[in-house]
């Protein structure tokens, strides 16, 4: 196992990976090291090369790494790079001596034979970097392997975390001209133009939703909050329904509140316009159980993926959707809900910085798989302090807990129910938006905002376009279902316990 050996400065602690067991040294390139900071300080453009690559947890001699920071500093303030300039800021940070001296600084400019191969030297610097912190991160694992109190699942998901870190700190994506980009733009406007319905992204089966967004665009995160008993889970079911069903895209949907059970449960009574409690009892007459053995098989096939796995991490999210996406062909990912989510593995000083690094991630996997994922989001008590119905009204300041969940999403949208609010008799009663939810498009980066109606049936858990009473006859064709029901369904092991779904 790798020993770990704390070397301290005047300026800050650093942990310097040591020898090993074996007798083996780090990962390291000390000669390396010293032509690319010879090189920054001869060559004026240089810094502006290798700023993107190096950082000074790059450099493995602590001399090095307070040479580079100093160039940093001066870069940030506009100041030219050079050898005058560097020994100067160094005595500002009181560590000129300890660096080795003006001679140390002026012997890293006499080691440049050429600046030519700066940015390869940079980047053998940089993978030298990655592979010490590799080492350091499995001698941490292994050490807390042999410790029997250790949690297993949490030492996974801190491993996991620190190799996502290691991987997040690698990945650099070059500059492309824009050709290609027009031409991967063209050709999905022309693919969105040879679509009958003109949505150029996963419908939701809202008519008049889709024509805000033109369905659900790839890469894009979508927040969709409201306050407890607006239907969120409902509007997200009755979605998935929309999705699987009636235009056969397979949707995975993680849901960290309810087990899987209960998530069917809430699906059959979508489909078969049952009753919860009657679902709940099993008490059925001879027709409900012919409604239900007939309507619910246009659930048996639908490609409709379901994983109730309770406190489920960013980092475990990210697997197991990659493996949806590349095995399932998976159009669309929805979470229920955002703040029942962690980054295990991962230290925050409090839990808004937690939410904001899940908030982040979710929208990087978005780009990653380019695939909508759509994540329910709470909101703060602010709402219930308001008075009037209109002031109910949901606001994006109201999103809980983080700013950055604003600030990620591509689009924001509010589930609003004022029947909650009305009082029979009172002067804000409505009977107009009696079983009405609004969804309000708080935000929208690529588009308008708007509000929209749906019909909300709390008795079924669904939520219907205007002015549709059924998607069903008054006398169900099973061999129909049958016959137009896609041919996939799975449902992911469950590690929650089933409960009462209603």
């Amino acid at each position: 196992m790798a020993i770990q050996r704390r070397t301290t400065s005047k300026r800050q602690t650093a942990v310097v990976v040591g020898p090993n067991e074996t007798g083996k040294l780090p990962p390291q390139a000390p000669e390396l090291e010293e032509s690319v900071l010879g090189a920054i300080m001869l060559e004026k453009e240089a810094y502006g090369t290798v700023a993107e690559i190096l950082r000074p947890e790059c450099f493995y001699k602590e001399a090095n790494k307070h040479i580079y920071e100093a160039m940093q500093h001066l870069a940030a303030h506009e100041n030219p790079i050079d050898m005058l300039s560097v020994v100067e800021q160094l005595k500002k940070d009181g560590c000129l001596e300890e660096v080795g001296g003006p001679l140390y600084i002026s012997q890293l400019t006499g080691k440049v034979a050429s600046t030519a191969h700066l940015l390869y030297h940079a980047q053998i610097v940089a993978q030298k970097a990655i592979a010490r912190d590799l080492i350091r991160m499995a001698a941490t694992i292994e050490a807390k392997a042999y410790d029997e109190s250790q949690d297993v699942e949490d030492l996974m998901q801190e491993a996991e975390a620190g190799i996502f870190e290691i991987s997040q700190l690698s990945q650099k994506r070059d500059v492309v001209q824009i050709d290609p980009v027009i031409k991967e733009a063209f050709d999905r406007i022309i693919k969105a133009s040879q679509n009958d319905n003109n949505m150029s992204g996963v419908p939701s089966g809202f008519t008049e939703l889709d024509k805000i967004t033109s369905g659900w665009q790839k890469s894009d995160l979508i927040i969709i909050a409201a306050r407890p008993a607006m239907g969120k889970t409902a509007f997200v079911l009755s979605m998935a329904k929309n999705i699987a069903v009636n235009y056969n895209l397979p949707v995975a949907l993680f849901s960290l509140e309810m087990s899987n059970v209960q998530l069917v449960n809430r699906l059959i009574m979508n489909a078969c316009e049952i009753d919860g409690d009657k679902i709940r009892s099993g008490r059925f007459t001879p027709n409900e159980w012919k409604q239900l053995e007939s309507r619910i098989n246009i659930l048996m096939g639908a490609p409709i993926y379901v994983d109730d796995t309770p406190s489920l991490s960013v980092f475990e999210l990210r697997s197991k959707a990659r493996k949806l996406v590349r095995e399932k062909k998976v159009q669309c990912i929805i979470i229920d809900y955002l703040q029942l989510m962690n980054a295990s593995g991962m230290s925050f000083g409090s839990r808004e910085q937690e939410v904001s690094i899940i908030s982040r991630n979710l929208k990087a996997l978005a780009k990653e798989l380019d695939i909508p994922i759509i994540a329910l989001s709470q909101l703060n008590r602010g709402v219930e302090g308001r008075t009037g119905v209109e002031g109910k009204r949901p606001q994006l300041s109201d999103l809980r807990e983080s700013g950055a969940i604003e600030q990620d999403a591509d689009m924001v949208c509010f589930i609003h129910r004022p029947e909650y609010y009305f009082r029979r008799g009172t002067d804000s009663w409505d009977e107009s938006m009696v079983g009405m939810a609004e969804i309000i498009v708080a935000k929208h980066r690529n588009g308008a905002t708007d509000t929209i109606q749906l019909c909300f049936e709390q008795r079924h858990a669904r939520f219907l376009n205007k002015g549709e009473d059924s998607v069903f006859t008054n006398e169900p064709n099973t061999s129909a279902h049958l016959e137009t029901a896609p041919q996939q369904y799975q449902s992911f092991s469950s590690r929650m316990n089933d409960e009462n779904p209603f």
